[in-house]
């Protein structure tokens, strides 16, 4: 127990630290966006001097330290700056457009992990045999097909008659529309998904073997005990230790290409939050959008890094 806490503490500790260079490096190269706020907060009509003016007032002409600072008090009070010449603030286009994201991210994610261990159980199950064959030219398959590839190929099949699934058009929130959100979801989480249903896949059915291999799994089946509640019970839980720290380093991607996803079945996300950003040439839109799916991925990895310790019990052991 002991050493449980002292690895949950090392991985807290170690969170301020990547936040803060996250921070930095997402500033620093902002900052070298050629695009003047002047000029995109009065218009190209304003004076000379009024730019200036402009840059002064908001701490445009200061060294990079103090503007860091400055952002890093502002990013402390909930303040990613503003954006447009109505000076709207970024915030809440992001907690707007957040929310989505994250939901497209784990409803990829869920299909990722459904769909990996059922390809790898039955494989580990019907190893050799064809079932498996048949499984790992469909995990080689997924792995080597890009999502924004496949979400093309599903929009496409979309237009040739699998209407009851939506590729466009307005997304419903979940607590009023339920079947519509899922069903205008379906399409991006499918797209998202399945790549990482390949790789996981072969890594859940290499896990599964190694357990059914052991001797407690002979033991328990020559006892007279069903295998298959043999391998529901032990083999199965045993054996998904492996994927889960897999499943860690891939949830960055899902958040990743989420936001690729998004642009391509034209989802509110932060993706085409990012796409109108760069569009209209606003650097505080997507320095806020960079940041938060940054600092989401991290912390995101920091949990799932603490159910890897709570979970293996070879950790929490030590």
């Amino acid at each position: 127990m002991a050493n449980v806490v002292s690895l949950i503490g090392r991985r807290l500790l170690q969170l301020p630290l990547m936040i803060l260079g996250i921070t930095f490096l997402v500033f620093f190269v902002m900052s070298f966006s050629r695009v003047d706020p002047a000029i995109t907060a009065l218009g190209e009509g304003a004076s000379p001097a009024a730019r200036e003016a402009y840059r002064d007032a908001q701490g445009l002409n200061d060294p990079l330290l103090v503007r860091y600072v400055s952002f890093l008090g502002g990013l402390l009070r909930g303040d990613l700056g503003t954006y447009s010449a109505r000076q709207q603030p970024v915030i809440d286009e992001v907690a707007r457009a957040f929310p989505i994201t994250l939901q497209l991210t784990f409803l990829g994610l869920l299909v990722a992990v459904v769909g990996a261990v059922v390809l790898g159980v039955v494989a580990a199950i019907y190893r050799d045999r064809w079932p498996d064959q048949v499984i790992r030219l469909f995990s080689i398959a997924a792995l080597s097909t890009p999502s924004f590839w496949l979400a093309v190929l599903l929009i496409q099949a979309v237009t040739l008659g699998v209407g009851w699934l939506p590729a466009s058009g307005r997304l419903p929130a979940f607590t009023d529309d339920p079947v519509g959100w899922l069903q205008r979801m379906a399409l991006p989480a499918l797209a998202l998904g399945t790549p990482v249903i390949g790789q996981l896949s072969r890594v859940v059915r290499t896990a599964m073997v190694e357990e059914l291999d052991r001797d407690y799994v002979r033991t328990a089946i020559g006892a007279g005990v069903p295998r298959r509640v043999v391998v529901a019970r032990n083999v199965l839980r045993n054996a998904l230790i492996t994927p889960v720290t897999v499943l860690g380093l891939r949830v960055g991607y899902l958040m990743g290409g989420a936001v690729i996803i998004e642009i391509i079945f034209a989802l509110p996300g932060m993706g085409t939050l990012i796409l109108g950003g760069v569009t209209n040439n606003e650097p505080n839109l997507v320095q806020g959008v960079t940041l938060t799916v940054a600092l989401a991925f991290v912390v995101i990895n920091i949990v799932v890094d603490l159910l890897y310790v709570l979970i293996n019990p070879r950790i929490r052991s030590v």
